[in-house]
C-alpha cells in the first residue's frame, strides 16, 4: 500500500522548522543542504546552507519532508491545507497543540467537539498550519 508523506517547502526557515518539529515529535532527522549535494563551491554564495531535502521520521514511520524552494524560485508561502494530527488521548494532543504554538497564531484553541475529546487549529511560527485531535469520537 502506497504511503502519504507531507512536503513543505520553505524559504531559507527549512533547516529551523525541522529542527522544531524533531523537538516536538521526536524521531531522527536528517538533512542535506546544496553544498552538501553539490560540493564545495558549487552552491552560490548564500545559498549553500538552503536545504535540498529533510526526513522526520517520527511515530511509527511517520514521514514528514521538506527543503527550502530553489534560488530564484519566487517563494508562495504555505497555503491552502493543514496538517491533520490525531492522537488516542486528549493529553498529548494538548502537549503537540501548545509546542506547536509557541510564537504561532492559534486559529482555534483546544476544545471539545462532537468528533474528538479535543481539538485545536493553529498556523506555527514557520507558516504551517496544524489541526490537532485527541481522542476521537465514534459517531
Amino acid at each position: 500500500m502506497p504511503q502519504l508523506n507531507a512536503y513543505l517547502v520553505f524559504d531559507g526557515e527549512c533547516a529551523a522548522a525541522m529542527r522544531f518539529y524533531e523537538s516536538v515529535f521526536g524521531g531522527t532527522l536528517s538533512m542535506t543542504t546544496q553544498a552538501d549535494a553539490l560540493g564545495d563551491g558549487e552552491a552560490s554564495a548564500g545559498e549553500d546552507a538552503r536545504i535540498l531535502h529533510a526526513r522526520l521520521v517520527f511515530a511509527e514511520g511517520q514521514r514528514l519532508m521538506g527543503s527550502d524552494c530553489p534560488p530564484g524560485m519566487p517563494y508562495e508561502g504555505i497555503k491552502g491545507f493543514s496538517l491533520s494530527l490525531i492522537y488516542p488521548g486528549i493529553d498529548e494532543a494538548q502537549r503537540v497543540f501548545d509546542a506547536l504554538a509557541v510564537g504561532g497564531q492559534v486559529t482555534m484553541p483546544m476544545q471539545r467537539t462532537y468528533w474528538a475529546g479535543a481539538f485545536g487549529m493553529l498556523t506555527d511560527r514557520f507558516g504551517t498550519p496544524w489541526m490537532v485531535n485527541g481522542e476521537l469520537i465514534d459517531p
